[in-house]
């Protein structure tokens, strides 16, 4: 495969912490990708959610299903830029590794409880992840990857001011992931991949959900637009063609402006390598100034109408309790930690470890485990 002079070459990846010998049929990068694909952490993420939970029905995205919309869109990008699309499918698919169980409902609970024992940071807890918690090899902890992958996964969304997060810190002492520059284009990628992919599959949970209709999306930058060529080209179609007809085409436009304004900049820029692209002070892969503009807007409309729903807000109500509630009785009796558990509690030396080790099985929870974990020990209905 022919790279850009300023894509991460494989042959001149900066190695892993602990040397293994190269592969004979998968570039470092590709290995990465096939340790995050088999990890635990990753096959947790198919109940774990991103608005709705989990029992909620089964067309809503969760964590597994978002990732792979991330991971098919860094891909295209990546591709068209010159870029190496093994690297960045590759932080694509660890890019949520970290979440707790019940979305950023979860997340907030969490950093809420860990507040006096170190905070907590779902890229921090990737990291932890990745490097620490997945115990299935036998020469070392975790999955052992590349440089340029921690890299992308510590510094997706822009370099990292210190203090940094626990995990973030242990692993740059370790691993100097030279935090304080950009990362390397393809991890820039996989984070506008993001972007794109839950702006569209927002929409279209929002309104299977009824928390919106179309009409509502008629009124609104960029989805009125696509939804009034819809209706030009295929008058009368059925909802729910309309609807994807109408969503797909806001899909291409955000991959598309996205292309466009990369090429622009790296044909302005003359990047010679990955280390200009990391030098740049800035990003290189972002949305044009009228498209972010015009995402605002629509991040606006589901914050107000689907993330702060009152159904919605109920739920997270009921979730958060489940979290406030297990998080403190494990911390206050480590002996109801599963036996597998039981190494690590006996290896904090102070109340801040074994906080981050409760932290470590609660926030690794799916939300299924956590309301049966609830249900199991409380009896009761969190609602």
């Amino acid at each position: 495969m022919t790279f850009a002079p300023y894509a991460c070459h494989p042959e001149d990846s900066r190695g892993r912490l602990y040397h293994e010998s190269y592969s004979t049929f998968r570039s470092p990068y590709q290995r990465d990708r096939d340790r995050i694909i088999h990890s635990s952490a990753f096959r947790r993420l198919k109940h774990k959610t991103q608005v709705f939970v989990e029992h909620e029905g089964d067309y809503y995205r969760t964590r597994l299903t978002h990732t792979v919309e991330v991971a098919q869109v860094a891909r295209t990008i990546a591709g068209v830029l010159g870029l190496n699309t093994d690297l960045a499918e590759a932080v694509a698919l660890a890019h949520d590794l970290g979440h707790t169980p019940f979305g950023h409902t979860g997340e907030d609970a969490m950093e809420r409880l860990m507040a006096p024992y170190g905070g907590f940071d779902h890229n921090a807890q990737a990291l932890r992840i990745v490097t620490r918690l997945e115990k299935h090899y036998a020469d070392f902890d975790g999955l052992n990857l590349t440089w340029e992958t921690l890299e992308g996964i510590a510094k997706h969304n822009g370099p990292v001011e210190a203090p940094y997060p626990y995990a973030l810190e242990e692993v740059n002492s370790a691993f100097d992931l030279e935090l304080s520059t950009h990362a390397s284009a393809e991890a820039q990628v996989a984070a506008v991949a993001d972007d794109v992919a839950y702006n569209h599959h927002d929409l279209h949970d929002g309104l299977r959900s009824g928390l919106f209709t179309e009409d509502d999306l008629m009124e609104m930058p960029l989805t009125g637009p696509a939804f009034r060529e819809v209706d030009r080209l295929y008058p009368g179609l059925e909802m729910m063609r309309r609807r994807h007809e109408a969503l797909r085409r806001v899909f291409g436009v955000m991959v598309e402006d996205v292309i466009s304004i990369a090429q622009a900049r790296l044909e302005a820029a003359q990047p010679k390598s990955v280390s200009e692209i990391r030098g740049m002070g800035t990003t290189i892969i972002r949305f044009s100034k009228p498209l972010y503009q015009e995402l605002k807007a629509i991040k606006a409309f589901l914050f107000e109408r689907m993330y702060r729903a009152p159904s919605v807000m109920a739920e997270r109500a009921k979730v958060t309790r489940v979290v406030e509630d297990l998080f403190p009785l494990f911390l206050n009796d480590p002996s109801l930690l599963p036996p597998e558990w039981r190494r690590d509690v006996e290896r904090a030396e102070n109340e801040v470890q074994l906080a981050r080790v409760v932290c470590d099985y609660v926030a690794g929870m799916t939300d299924r485990f956590a309301l049966q974990e609830h249900a199991r020990i409380f009896g009761a209905d969190p609602g």
